[in-house]
């Protein structure tokens, strides 16, 4: 399913973006106007880690999460978040999908989850992995076809867990444009996108839908014809939307 448009809960309507105007966001703000890319993952993760508390309640701290990355610029934020909760206390595992091919901003991430102390483990050790929650970072708006691989087996094992799982951006095998599902796909309870809602992300995949605001200025989203409402984020960097 496909929509042109969310809204707030307090009636605000928030324009959908396509992958393809994503992606000129981001170059925008990359190449051009600012933010960097540290400085927007920074504010992806400690948004994401912000959301998992919040859900999990004041039993948080003890609440096994699961942190499941991929390599590209989703995992990084999911890295962040999981560096973010760990600083915080909280019973955090991380699995990326081919630690290996980490690379520029999402392996410094890991660096910096590294120096938490928290746990780092191996796709194989997901059998044995207790969770209350599951944090799914392991594919983007970048999609190319079906997940396969490491990252196809991580989805389908958050698929086959009972916990409730929070999605990054969209939920991985998803395609961020249409909202199809081209294979193995997460069935998110929650899904706390970034910068703009995707035009796809009116599926039954994505759950709960929130909207995080990652420090992109207004000018940026004018240069790809997009304008937001002025009062979006008055009352915090985090606000629940639906399709309008």
């Amino acid at each position: 399913m496909t929509a042109s448009s969310f809204r707030t809960d307090a009636g605000l309507i928030v324009p959908a973006i396509t992958t393809a105007q994503m992606r000129e966001i981001d170059r925008v703000a990359i190449d051009e106007l600012g933010p960097n890319l540290y400085q927007m993952m920074e504010n992806a993760g400690r948004n994401l880690a912000s959301l998992c508390v919040e859900l999990l309640g004041d039993r948080w701290p003890a609440a096994p999460i699961v942190v499941l990355a991929g390599t590209g610029g989703n995992g990084g934020g999911g890295i962040c978040a999981a560096r973010h909760l760990a600083n915080h206390g909280g019973n955090v595992t991380l699995v990326i999908s081919s630690p290996s091919r980490l690379q520029g901003v999402p392996a410094d991430q890991l660096a910096l989850y590294r120096a938490t102390g928290a746990r780092v483990a191996a796709v194989a050790e997901l059998d044995t992995a207790d969770a209350e929650l599951l944090v799914d970072a392991v594919l983007g708006y970048s999609l190319g076809g079906a997940p396969h691989g490491a990252a196809a087996e991580l989805i389908r094992w958050m698929s086959q867990h009972p916990a409730p799982v929070v999605s990054l951006d969209v939920p991985s095998g998803v395609d961020s444009t249409t909202g199809a599902a081209l294979g193995d796909h997460v069935r998110a309870t929650h899904t706390m996108t970034l910068a703009a809602p995707k035009t796809g992300l009116d599926a039954e995949a994505v759950g709960t839908l929130w909207l995080a605001d990652i420090g992109i200025p207004r000018q940026v989203y004018r240069r790809v014809g997009i304008e937001l409402p002025d009062a979006l984020f008055t009352t915090g960097y985090r606000v629940q939307i639906r399709a309008s």
